[in-house]
């Protein structure tokens, strides 16, 4: 049973989460919801904690962002997109329990305080941003973090607020290489 309450968009959501693990899940429903829900989600939050699986598209980073602004300690689950992917659809509803189950075990808070471990230079130096490889290189340190893909200013954002240090990424990077050989 997972303790915090697991935040997702819609009904199929809830039925695909459900399916996948014993917790207690609420939809959004989409991106149409008002204050009295965000009220609710706060207490929620405050008796059980939160986890945010939203799907990994535009309208799901928008509600993850706008949930985790208004409400602190929230965790952040990540579905890579091709996890969550059938027939051209993309959502929560369309991932395995497995990677379900994954993704709400990677789930982590972003960290109150600001906090610089990286900065821009940290992530040229080792190949994350500027280079030609470097989306498929943050494309696998996301999923393998459990922290998801993202262009580089919102990948060190989510480095930096997700408590990721410096240690855990290298062998992360390094763990790509041994899985590309």
């Amino acid at each position: 049973m997972i303790r915090e309450v697991i935040v997702v968009e819609g009904r199929d959501d809830i039925t695909a989460v459900k399916n996948a693990l014993e917790a207690e899940v609420i939809a959004t429903g989409g991106y149409g919801y008002d204050d009295k829900f965000i009220q609710n989600l706060r207490g929620i939050a405050e008796r059980r904690g939160l986890i945010i699986l939203t799907d990994p598209d535009y309208a799901g980073e928008r509600i993850r962002m706008d949930i985790s602004r208004s409400i602190d300690n929230c965790k952040h689950a990540f579905l890579p997109q091709g996890k969550a992917l059938m027939n051209g659809d993309i959502g929560v509803e369309n991932a395995t329990k497995g990677d379900i189950i994954e993704a709400v075990s990677k789930a982590k808070p972003m960290v109150m305080e600001r906090r610089e471990e990286f900065s821009r230079m940290d992530l040229m130096e080792l190949g994350l941003i500027g280079g030609a490889d470097s989306r498929r290189k943050r494309e696998y340190v996301g999923n393998a973090l459990g922290i998801g893909y993202a262009n580089s200013k919102q990948f060190l954002n989510r480095l930096n607020n997700f408590g990721i240090a410096k240690k855990e990424l290298i062998q992360t990077l390094n763990g790509m290489e041994d899985h590309d050989e």
